[in-house]
């Protein structure tokens, strides 16, 4: 039974995303031509449309159209400039100073608006011209563009911890938020080391006046704002004050506030555009959500993931070996799935695995974003890719070469997340979080 679950499962979902049905439609329906073959068609739809809305029925998930609504405030205009100037005004003329302002650029800005692309799209816009212009090699700031846009994946706040907790059975929001820091950074820090060498190599030194106390002032000033959403966030959450959902609402009013009043960057008239862009894209993640609600209780009823786990435990009852292996899927998986489908599908069918290892949710949450980030800069479909090399002007072949010290960095840090869980579980710890 089982392993005409899967046949029929796996079949009817690539054959449906090979015809370009979009995603939660293709999850519906492999699971519910699946559950048709143990269960009455009749029974089936009504099991199907009950653990749809079910799926969606959380109150947890009210963050998710906030922290959405926050991010497309924040996007709009004036953010990522600001961000961008404070950013070289700490890094100054260090070697590749922006190269590593556009690294520092992306970690904010994506932080803020949850979303890679976002941030490949912003940051690169306002690098890109930059390190052209001081001499910079046009693949060399575009693959540091690329590899360094996914980093607010990790860094709260995001919707990643949000979609993970609800797959994974309600872990702690606050400590899967708090793990993604040190990840975060290191995956920023790897990649601002590969381009501290290379421009030191090529001598890419920023030279000009030096910047006044009163222009460093108001460049901190402009700034700060922004970043404060961040402290917001994270600081009542920490403290108590507001829940991961509660925080949500906060950051969608300071971030109304600042982007109406403060910066002037959002005229009244485009509010509406804004809002309904949200609802467009918390009903694509809802349906999503619920679509994977329905799969997994297929995946439950048919045994599915029990059967992946022992055949997993066949291959190898090495510890490593497993993880490599499911860090590997993982990849592939990320390079054309987008992370809300990919969490909500893969953590119930590996998180028993890793479980069984001895390894942390909140760990294995922390490493399978981690891996989903990678995807997304790596060829031959990764959307981050794409689309940093479309912001940059350039075919995606001639920025590969460049992209590839970078990718080995960010796979280096991922093997550390991987199999030294100090790495995304001792701030939780020590925040008394776990």
């Amino acid at each position: 039974m089982q392993v005409q679950a899967a046949i029929v499962l796996i079949l009817v979902f690539f054959m449906l995303l090979a015809y370009g049905v979009p995603v939660s439609f293709s999850i519906i329906s492999a699971a519910l031509v699946t559950i048709i073959m143990f269960l009455s068609p009749g029974f089936g739809m009504f099991i199907s449309a009950q653990k749809l809305v079910g799926g969606i029925d959380s109150f947890s998930l009210l963050a998710v159209p906030f922290f959405i609504l926050a991010g497309l405030l924040m996007s709009s205009g004036g953010i990522a400039r600001r961000l961008v100037n404070l950013a070289l005004l700490i890094l100054g003329r260090v070697p590749g100073s922006l190269a590593l302002t556009n690294i520092a650029g992306n970690a904010m800005f994506g932080s803020i608006s949850g979303s890679g692309i976002a941030a490949a799209t912003a940051i690169g816009g306002v690098m890109n011209p930059l390190e052209k212009e001081h001499g910079y090699d046009e693949t060399f700031s575009a693959a540091v563009n690329i590899a360094s846009a996914p980093v607010g994946q990790l860094i709260p706040p995001t919707t990643a911890p949000i979609i993970y907790s609800t797959a994974a059975g309600g872990i702690s929001v606050a400590a899967f938020l708090m793990a993604g820091w040190i990840p975060g950074l290191l995956w920023a820090g790897l990649c601002m080391l590969v381009a501290f060498l290379y421009g030191k190599k090529k001598g890419y030194v920023v030279k000009g006046e030096k910047i006044t106390a009163a222009a460093a002032m108001k460049t901190i000033w402009d700034a700060v704002p922004s970043l404060f959403l961040i402290v917001i966030i994270i600081g009542g959450i920490l403290s108590g004050k507001f829940t991961a959902t509660e925080a949500s609402g906060v950051a969608v009013v300071y971030a109304f506030v600042l982007a109406v009043f403060v910066y002037r960057s959002i005229k009244p008239a485009e509010i509406m555009g804004i809002l309904t862009n949200t609802a467009v894209m918390t009903t694509i993640v809802m349906l999503i959500i619920g679509a994977s609600t329905v799969l997994s209780f297929v995946l439950s009823f048919t045994g599915l993931p029990q059967a992946i786990s022992n055949l997993l435990l066949g291959i190898s009852d090495n510890k490593i070996v497993i993880l490599l292996i499911i860090n590997l899927v993982l990849l592939i998986v990320g390079t054309f799935m987008d992370m809300a489908p990919a969490l909500l599908i893969f953590t119930p069918i590996f998180l028993p695995v890793v479980k069984s290892l001895g390894m942390d949710s909140i760990q294995f949450g922390i490493m399978m974003i981690m891996n989903l980030a990678i995807g997304t800069i790596t060829p031959p479909v990764g959307s981050v890719l794409f689309v940093g090399c479309s912001v940059a002007h350039l075919p995606v072949e001639d920025v590969i070469k460049q992209l590839i010290p970078y990718f080995l960095a960010v796979v280096a840090g991922l093997l550390l997340v991987t199999f030294v869980p100090a790495f995304s579980m001792w701030l939780p710890g020590v925040l008394g979080l776990l």
